[in-house]
């Protein structure tokens, strides 16, 4: 860690965070913080827990034990409010394949709260951001496996939320869409806290 965010605001804190599965711990003990405006990755095999943590972080899932804040806030005890922190991009996007791209885009930011010029132009600036002005008005279900993570990824930020989570954000893509996925979070880790996994 750089001195320079040895003082730094903890944007996420983890804390002795244990859960079992029929009986079984995927997690034991796990303990980190992250830093505001900080990247952190998650290096581990499949099966290391590393998209558990992630949905406990995210609040799809409860810790057996251990605690999880988002801004200073109990993930448990105030999931609707850390959600709207959240930005999370899981490791198998679902999205509606019938839909086009705009269309999708529009109706996912409405449900997270946005509405009328608000929700037009984030989605405009999110379409801009992610590199997807060329298939905008294009059906979800006819795009490359690239171009629905980057619609995936414009879905996690279309509330402009603090922090991104994303996980396996490059999985299943080919060499040069990997380096595109990869620029493309470069580009936002100035304005974001993310934290991030990969095997």
């Amino acid at each position: 860690m750089s001195p320079s965010l040895s003082n730094a605001e903890n944007i996420i804190e983890v804390r002795a965070l244990c859960r079992k599965f029929a009986g079984t711990y995927a997690l034991n003990n796990v303990s980190f913080d992250v830093h505001k405006g900080e990247i952190l990755g998650f290096l581990g095999p499949n099966g290391a827990g590393k998209t558990t943590t992630m949905r406990i972080i995210t609040g799809y899932l409860a810790p057996t034990r251990g605690t999880v804040t988002v801004a200073g806030m109990n993930v448990v005890m105030d999931s609707t409010e850390t959600k709207k922190k959240i930005g999370y991009l899981p490791e198998n996007v679902a999205i509606y394949p019938e839909m086009r791209v705009t269309e999708y885009l529009k109706f996912r930011g409405y449900l997270k709260g946005l509405s009328g010029k608000k929700l037009r132009q984030r989605v405009d600036m999110v379409i801009s951001l992610c590199g997807l002005t060329e298939c905008s008005q294009k059906i979800v279900g006819t795009l490359s496996k690239g171009l629905k993570q980057r619609v995936g990824l414009a879905d996690s930020i279309i509330h402009d939320p603090e922090i991104l989570i994303l996980d396996e954000p490059t999985i299943g893509l080919d060499p040069n869409q990997i380096r595109q996925t990869r620029e493309l979070i470069r580009n936002m880790a100035p304005l974001k806290t993310i934290l991030l996994s990969t095997h």
